[in-house]
């Protein structure tokens, strides 16, 4: 039985274990997490854009993508490292202007 295992069982014990197993299910643990906010914020089914495909397809500059984000009108995500747009983010946008 591992300490998940335990912890997951409710049952009421006293553990003594090596600081180096200890320091091992921390890191599973932060892992864990990391993986479910990352899938929470992710959609799979969600396209995104980068921000040269944003501005291209908006015909705007790069800066002006920066400014719209600053003022909360086109929120970008960054996710590992890269700033990505919604696709869908983009398309209403796009409706909008085409009214």
């Amino acid at each position: 039985m591992n300490m998940e295992d335990i912890l997951n069982s409710g049952a009421n014990v006293t553990l003594t274990i090596k600081s180096t197993d200890l320091k091992e299910f921390a890191e599973h643990l932060v892992k864990k997490t990391v993986r479910s906010i990352r899938d929470s914020f992710i959609r799979p089914e969600e396209d995104y854009l980068t921000i040269k495909e944003a501005s291209q397809i908006l015909h705007t500059d790069k800066s002006t993508l920066w400014r719209w984000h600053k003022i909360g009108y086109l929120c970008r995500l960054e996710i590992g490292g890269k700033r990505l747009y919604r696709k869908s983010d983009v398309d209403a946008i796009l409706q909008k202007e085409n009214n």
